[in-house]
């Protein structure tokens, strides 16, 4: 499991790191800002700093997860992966949200809905998950297990002047942790998702659309990676916090230590997906891709500007209503 782990990062990292930049580049630099584009860079910025922390998740996994790169870097690195595992998830509700709007008030949309808007708003997301991994900044630190091996770890032996007191604490913020992870960090966010999208397919049922827009298309194939890659990973977190004293004190349910590293390795493996997505969801992607791979993506990216025409009924909707199916 250890191996297929390494080899999972490794590829991780190489496509996480070029296709994410990728998009940096097109969304950043070479397209229109618009909220959209706003969002994917944003999530592409997450994805490309967590995929650049890999390389020292390897060396610690090849190493048996000995920790030789210090103090500072044992935070850091840590604090990255936990915002990029409750800043994605935060930006894909935005972005689930944001798309609810287009839909269910296209009006309100087309006058309130600016990128100066959500520059202000899109803070809020990783002001939260910054808060979230506070945490990492307070126990986690490199432990020695007095053999002359360094790990990086939550360290709580400073919390308490008895073993009792320590164990006490550990188990207090484990808990905690554990909690706010997939409450905050993967159910609400998930549940907001999925009310944005029942909305949705109410408003398109109702107003008769058979075809739904590419951003819509685009979000609904990151949800569902999102969901894929870090439901298994959540759920095994959960149970490590379920039973959490019977793990720790007793030494029960090892079951879950071997489950870590395939769904760890699945979960990080999302870091590197989005980009394809965003390829390969959009039509006629394999001659989009072999001649220009730039504005595939600017076309993945962009805001629909007008309505579609997959539908006779289209052509005879008041303009707001042909919008709205635009969207």
């Amino acid at each position: 499991l250890r191996i297929t782990n390494l080899v999972v990062l490794g590829v991780t990292f190489v496509l996480g790191i070029l296709g994410n930049g990728l998009v940096i580049w097109v969304a950043g630099f070479r397209m229109a800002r618009t909220v959209t584009t706003l969002c994917y860079l944003n999530l592409a910025l997450a994805d490309f700093s967590f995929s650049s922390t890999v390389p020292f998740l390897m060396v610690s996994t090849a190493m048996n997860e000995k920790w030789p790169f210090g103090w500072f870097l044992c935070k850091f690195i840590n604090i990255v992966v936990d915002i990029n595992l409750f800043g994605s998830v935060f930006l894909i509700a935005f972005i689930a949200l944001d798309r609810c709007i287009c839909v269910l008030h296209p009006v309100w949309a087309q006058n309130h809905r600016t990128v100066s808007l959500a520059r202000k708003v899109i803070i809020v997301p990783w002001i939260l998950a910054l808060v979230l991994t506070s945490q990492i900044f307070i126990f986690m630190d490199i432990v020695n297990d007095g053999q002359g091996n360094t790990y990086c770890n939550f360290n709580f032996a400073s919390w308490g002047d008895t073993v009792i007191e320590r164990i006490r604490v550990a188990l207090s913020v484990l808990t905690a942790r554990g909690i706010i992870r997939f409450v905050i960090g993967f159910a609400m966010p998930m549940s907001i998702v999925a009310i944005c999208y029942g909305l949705i397919a109410a408003k398109i049922r109702k107003q008769g659309t058979i075809d739904t827009s590419r951003p819509l298309r685009v979000l609904t194939a990151v949800v569902a990676s999102f969901f894929i890659c870090w439901f298994p990973f959540q759920l095994v977190a959960l149970l490590s916090t379920v039973w959490l004293r019977e793990t720790l004190l007793e030494g029960k349910y090892e079951i879950l230590n071997f489950l870590v590293y395939p769904t760890s390795a699945l979960a990080f493996f999302n870091s590197c997906l989005n980009p394809m997505l965003y390829v390969f969801v959009g039509q006629h992607f394999r001659k989009r891709l072999i001649h220009s791979l730039p504005a595939t993506l600017e076309r993945a990216l962009s805001e629909d500007s007008a309505p579609t025409s997959h539908t006779t009924t289209n052509l005879t909707l008041p303009p707001t209503e042909a919008e709205l199916q635009a969207m």
